[in-house]
């Protein structure tokens, strides 16, 4: 069950998250945006593989792969034969048996819906009742759903740590995945900059941040005597 956002506290929140992205200065920033694939497997793959794991390490091998070894990927059918062929293990370059099957139960879901390409899956991911319906998958929460719908050009927020951590330190106090939803999106409207954009501004600007604390604190950290 989806939960309900009170949109006139959104809005005020939302205004609460520009002003705090205005005063770090984090639109300053030439930050790239998140790609988008006309490549079904390299988006499903992206998908399944991203939550949980360093993307830069771990996920955006795997996905570059996919792309070079498999460009025929493009849609749904040409996915499955691969799998029917190869196995899903192999595509993906994975051995943990939950995202492999996640990754099969995904792609069961959309050969059920008749999802065949990107420009479907897009088309597919505006409309409420498939959002819902694809929730349904095991291990497909919203965060993913909105993840997904980036990747194939859909203008909107995926709600991860970063954003629920930029929205600790602007003072929000509610954490709701849709009300952080709606009031990140909000933001980016009444700051003129696309969704994706703003999404991937304070991606920057928060893993940039962690980072320089890790080191810091490491840095800080006092040697033990021998």
């Amino acid at each position: 069950m989806q939960e309900q956002t009170d949109y006139s506290n959104a809005l005020y929140a939302a205004r609460c998250i520009a002003d705090h992205a205005v005063g770090e200065g984090i639109l300053r920033a030439n930050v790239p945006v998140r790609p988008v694939y006309h490549h079904m497997g390299a988006v499903l793959a992206d998908s399944v593989l991203q939550a949980g794991l360093n993307y830069s390490t771990i996920v955006r091998p795997r996905v570059q792969a996919i792309l070079e070894i498999f460009p025929h990927a493009t849609t749904l059918n040409a996915v499955t034969q691969i799998i029917e062929t190869q196995g899903s293990g192999k595509f993906l370059q994975w051995r943990h048996e939950e995202k492999v099957s996640r990754f099969d139960d995904l792609v069961e879901f959309l050969v059920g819906s008749r999802i065949e390409d990107t420009s479907d899956l897009s088309e597919a991911l505006l409309d409420d009742a498939f959002r819902i319906d694809i929730r349904e998958v095991r291990g497909i929460g919203p965060k993913t759903v909105d993840y997904m719908a980036c990747l194939v050009g859909v203008d909107c927020i995926a709600v991860d740590r970063h954003i629920r951590g930029f929205a600790e330190l602007a003072g929000l106090e509610e954490d709701g995945y849709d009300f952080l939803r709606d009031t990140f999106s909000f933001a980016a409207d009444l700051l003129s900059i696309s969704r994706r954009e703003f999404d991937a501004s304070i991606w920057h600007f928060q893993a940039t941040k962690n980072s320089r604390q890790l080191f810091l604190d490491f840095d800080c950290t006092p040697s033990s005597e021998i």
